[in-house]
Formats: C-alpha cells, sequence, structure tokens
C-alpha cells in the first residue's frame, strides 16, 4: 500500500504527539525533523485538528497536542482520513483466467493490509519505533 505524503505527514505528526501527549510540539519542528514542508504540514494538522486527533495551542510556545486515545487510534483511522481506501481498481485483462487470479491475488493483499493496518494502533507504532536502532 502506497501512501500519499498528507498521509505520511499525518502519521509521522500523530507518532510524535503520541509519544509525549502532554508536550506542545510545534509543526515547524516536526517539519523540519521529517525535512518536509511546514506549510504543507500546517495544511495536514488543520485536518488532523478538524477531526479531533490533535489540539492546537495559541500562543507563545504553542504548537500542537495528542488528544486522541493511542490504545484505540489504529492506522487506519488516520489512513483513511487522508485516502480513498478502495477495493482494488477493475483491471483490464479480468476476463482472463490470469487476468481473475492476479485481480483475486491483489485484491486479497489489499484486505491483508487494511486488516493490518486496522489492528496496529499508535501505542503498538511508538512500541515498534522504541525497539529500531537510529
Amino acid at each position: 500500500m502506497k501512501l500519499q505524503q498528507n498521509t505520511r505527514l499525518a502519521l509521522y505528526s500523530l507518532l510524535e504527539f503520541a509519544a509525549d501527549p502532554e508536550r506542545q510540539i510545534s509543526a515547524a519542528e516536526i517539519a523540519q525533523k521529517y525535512a518536509v514542508s511546514s506549510h504543507h504540514l500546517a495544511k495536514v494538522l488543520a485536518e488532523l485538528s478538524r477531526v479531533g486527533m490533535v489540539q492546537s495551542v495559541r500562543g507563545v510556545g504553542g504548537g500542537y497536542r495528542f488528544v486522541g486515545n493511542a490504545r484505540r487510534l489504529t492506522l487506519m483511522d488516520v489512513i483513511s482520513r487522508f485516502e480513498e481506501v478502495l477495493p482494488v481498481e477493475n483491471m483490464h485483462d479480468q476476463q482472463t483466467p490470469v487476468g481473475k487470479a492476479l485481480a483475486s491475488v491483489l485484491s486479497e493483499i489489499d484486505e491483508i493490509a487494511k486488516a493490518s493496518m486496522s489492528s496496529i494502533t499508535l501505542e503498538t507504532m511508538l512500541r515498534i519505533a522504541e525497539r529500531c536502532p537510529v
């Protein structure tokens, strides 16, 4: 499953916020860490704020903070905010046995990916991240 940049930015940001939910983090700090445009990231954070996953804090020392539940919020919850999660496109050659078989396999792979993303919470991702070397 290939994710759009907005989706990846949303996931990176939410994981940063969920790692320390009491801390307010600026868009600029996250943008610098992931080498992305702070303007582009601000649009993603506005959407996350709109749906109640983060809260915008204004003023000196402001930024964003996590207001979701890292134990319940799954990767698919985030992905579905930024991606159309649709079945595999109809392939032109599905009329042949090989085309039908390939479409079936690709559809199954897509369903497995969706199920996996639906079962992995932000808390799980943070534990995985802790085990990854820097």
